[in-house]
């Protein structure tokens, strides 16, 4: 039955790759004795029925994919975005659209860039009772400052897919540029991660924890232009997740199978620590 609903599913989201709409959720029954409505999880309520969402976060290193855009040094990052209202596709699927942006500080020595700016767009797609979900996704990705001439600015298409099986979630992407930064050409990145409840650490209800693995893969046609030593290289991290009273903390061991020599004679590729503290709204 699960993979007959999945295949149906699957069905869905190749033929509604254009609509928009947001997660679907199913009213309570009506009590049959009077008692106190239940609490409803604030939302930050956005026009045609939608909702916009925020974060903030700082981090003691900008990792892109393994590779530190900030020289090793601290990052502020900011996003916000909106998402529309649901639309249903049947009893056990919803299907979203969604706009937004990201930003961080940069430091690429040389070149005069000071920050990079995201533009997202794309659709979500949500199966049984939001365990399964899709993300179609674009990303335009821009450096502000940056010499036209240098060609860092460019654009990424891709596709995530994640299943949460409650003692683990389990997500996986397919990103595709044609022509990646610094005009490297065709770009391809497969990416996997691992996340785990640490439900048996029990505080309070505000506090939480999860471990978390992630590997990907990163092949840049012009790899040379990209400046990386070969045409792929491998990324991966382990680390700890807290979430504090609506603050997420999370402490990461970073790494590429990038040499210094290969990482153009510096350290942005070797192993190291990342801290970040976040706030969503």
């Amino acid at each position: 039955m699960l993979l007959k609903k999945i295949a149906k599913f699957g069905i869905a989201l190749f033929i509604i790759s254009a609509a928009g709409a947001g997660s679907a959720q199913t009213p309570p029954a009506t009590p049959s004795t009077p008692t106190a409505p239940p609490v409803e999880k604030e939302t930050w309520k956005g026009p045609f029925g939608g909702t916009f969402t925020a974060s903030f976060a700082f981090a003691t290193d900008y990792s892109y994919r393994g590779i530190s855009q900030t020289q090793r040094q601290v990052a502020v990052q900011a996003a916000v975005g909106y998402e529309t209202p649901s639309l249903l596709l049947g009893q056990d699927a919803a299907l979203s659209a969604y706009v937004g942006a990201w930003g961080s500080n940069v430091n690429f020595p040389g070149t005069g860039t000071t920050a990079e700016i995201d533009l997202l767009a794309g659709f979500k797609l949500k199966a049984l009772d939001e365990k399964l979900t899709f993300d179609l996704g674009y990303i335009r990705y821009n450096y502000l400052s940056a010499p036209a001439s240098l060609y860092y600015d460019f654009n990424e298409f891709g596709l995530v897919a994640a299943y949460d099986f409650g003692v683990a979630q389990v997500s996986a992407a397919l990103r595709y540029s044609p022509n990646f930064f610094a005009n490297s050409g065709n770009a391809w990145y497969k990416w996997g991660q691992v996340a785990v409840p640490l439900s048996f650490i029990n505080i309070n209800e505000n506090v939480s924890f999860k471990l978390f693995g992630t590997i990907g893969n990163q092949y840049v046609e012009r790899y040379a232009f990209y400046g990386i030593p070969y045409d792929n290289y491998w990324d991966w991290q382990i680390g700890l997740a807290v979430n504090v009273y609506g603050f997420d903390l999370s402490i990461a061991y970073v790494d590429t199978n990038i040499d210094i020599q290969g990482c153009l004679n510096t350290y942005n590729c070797e192993a190291r620590a990342i801290f970040t503290v976040s706030k969503s709204f």
